[in-house]
């Protein structure tokens, strides 16, 4: 759960800093004060995306860091990434240029680490959370949540995808057959040229030399025997010179070892100049005067030149060419195989149609126990004998399954059921959607849960219980709640009061942790105003109950 937040130069908090218990949190303050600024700090922190208007005004950069007890899984996430725990700490740095920096236990991390490692631990619904529940994407991604349903789903969307490519294939196959024809012809005829002369890797390279050799046979044969007769012929030869220098140098050894280093250098050039002498004598012994091997090599490579300037490229990539025609020849093959394109067709189309189905099954089950789980939560939200029901309608089928997903409410009994988005009423969608975000967290994970106003269009008698409900929220999740009703703020564990002040003209917000004498005030003041009255705090006494911190 979340243990620290530290804000630094973020909007218009100078220096915030913040420790974190258990249980049911509110923040309150008037309207203005930066009671959300809060959940946008933390939210950048878990990865969002921010920029250099975030920062305090005259501020070089913004500086926000959580301290969270990791939950199991974020210790397997975080020994997958080779990073330490179980303490986590999570910052994130935004200068004045709009640069950011983002930080995992002081290693420098990327924002979709901390957004994936952020998912494991904190669940933010903001105050216009209710928006999306109009939107049937929202709807569905909501159902397929409470149910768990999200590996069922992508692999409805990946067997989709899979069924629309074979079909395309499919379709693409028959309807350019005529022109595939002409094609594979062409391809046949290349194919041909380039089989007749059967390039190999490395030949042309291979020809060029092997004729170059041949066509200078003769002067080959001159030069290799002149270079014979100078290095070691009858008469003042390289090796006469070397043997002379090497029998002068031998008896002066005894008398100076200084020379042993010349003598030797001489050796050694003697030695070499019979390496030498070897290697030109075997040398003319391979070479050869051949007018038909030359005529056959300059054929081959009039050949192979002829066909790379028919299919514009050089001698060398002929044997690469011949390859990818052969390639291409297998592929089209395979492609014109109608019948076997149409076998792969129906079975992606199977594959698809069983998770979808399996996935119509397991929505349907979740969307009874989530009808009967917000209708009896309805009861309890100034709507008693309304209904609510996840109606799932038979579609054509496509990447989100075999059904759309509507959400049906009546908010009074004999009233029918209808569409969510129909709804006149601001304060029963507010409501149900208050509803919905405390069952689907019920069912969720992470360790800490954040409403953000989640509560507007909420008053009375309606807003004790949510205040309730979110308190036995808190005995299974961490939950923080920024509130401006009174009903909800008594009932939380702990309170942050924020307020802001103006000084020489800058404005700041600032967090402070209320007693229960400092609640009573505060809880007062949302119920009357600016003018707190010893009624007002009577009646704020009552609300906090004897037990009250």
């Amino acid at each position: 759960m979340l243990r620290e937040l530290h804000i630094n130069d973020f909007v218009i908090v100078t220096q915030a800093g913040l420790d974190f218990e258990a249980g049911f949190t509110v923040f309150s303050g008037e309207t203005g004060a930066g009671k959300s600024i809060l959940i946008d700090a933390l939210s950048l922190a878990l990865g969002e995306r921010g920029e250099a208007s975030l920062l305090r005004e005259g501020a070089e950069r913004a500086d926000i860091s959580a301290r969270f007890d990791a939950p199991e899984a974020a210790l397997d996430w975080l020994a997958e990434q080779a990073l330490e725990g179980p303490e986590l700490i999570l910052r994130r740095v935004i200068d004045r240029q709009g640069r950011s920096k983002a930080y995992i236990n002081g290693t420098p991390a990327t924002l979709a680490q901390l957004r994936d490692l952020g998912a494991l631990l904190v669940d933010i619904h903001g105050q216009h959370a209710h928006q999306s529940l109009l939107r049937v994407a929202g709807q569905r991604e909501l159902l397929d949540a409470q149910g768990g349903h999200q590996a069922l789903a992508r692999a409805v969307a990946g067997a989709w995808q899979d069924w629309r490519a074979a079909a395309s294939t499919l379709d693409e196959a028959r309807r350019d057959a005529e022109g595939q024809a002409q094609a594979r012809e062409r391809l046949a005829d290349d194919l041909a040229a380039l089989d007749a002369i059967d390039p190999q890797p490395g030949q042309w390279q291979d020809l060029c030399a092997r004729q170059a050799r041949l066509a200078h046979a003769q002067t080959l044969l001159e030069g290799a025997g002149q270079a014979i007769e100078a290095l070691d012929g009858e008469q003042g030869s390289a090796a006469q010179a070397l043997h002379a220098a090497r029998h002068a140098l031998q008896p002066l050894l005894r008398h100076d070892t200084a020379l042993d280093e010349f003598y030797q250098a001489v050796e050694s050039a003697r030695i070499v100049c019979a390496d030498a002498v070897s290697g030109l004598n075997a040398y003319l012994d391979r070479i050869e005067l051949d007018p038909d091997a030359l005529a056959q090599a300059e054929q081959r490579m009039t050949r192979l030149f002829d066909a790379a300037r028919r299919f514009h490229t050089e001698p060398e990539a002929l044997p690469e060419l011949h390859e990818r025609l052969l390639e291409q020849a297998r592929a089209d093959a395979a492609a014109l195989d109608l019948e076997a394109l149409a076998a792969a067709c129906r079975e992606a189309e199977t594959r698809y149609r069983r998770e979808a189905a399996a996935l119509s099954q397991a929505r349907a089950a979740t969307a009874a126990r989530l009808g009967a789980e917000v209708g009896q939560a309805m009861q309890t939200l100034a709507m008693a004998g309304g209904a609510f029901e996840v109606a799932l309608h038979e579609a054509k089928p496509g990447p989100h399954g075999l059904e759309s997903i509507e959400f049906l409410v009546s908010g009074h009994a004999g009233v029918p059921p209808r569409p969510l988005a129909k709804i006149a009423s601001g304060g029963e969608l507010a409501r149900i959607s208050l509803a919905l975000s405390v069952i689907a967290s019920r069912a969720a994970r992470v360790p800490t849960l954040i409403f953000d106003e989640v509560d507007a269009g909420i008053g009375g008698a309606v807003a004790e219980v949510v205040g309730r409900l979110l308190r036995q929220l808190g005995e299974r999740h961490q939950v923080l709640c920024v509130t401006h009703l009174p009903q909800v703020a008594a009932c939380a564990t702990h309170h942050f009061q924020v307020s802001k002040s103006t000084n020489g003209g800058a404005t700041s917000t600032s967090i402070q942790g209320l007693g229960r004498a400092a609640r009573v005030d505060e809880l007062a003041r949302m119920l009357g105003g600016l003018t707190i009255t010893e009624t007002t705090r009577k009646h704020a006494r009552e609300m906090l109950g004897p037990d009250a911190r």
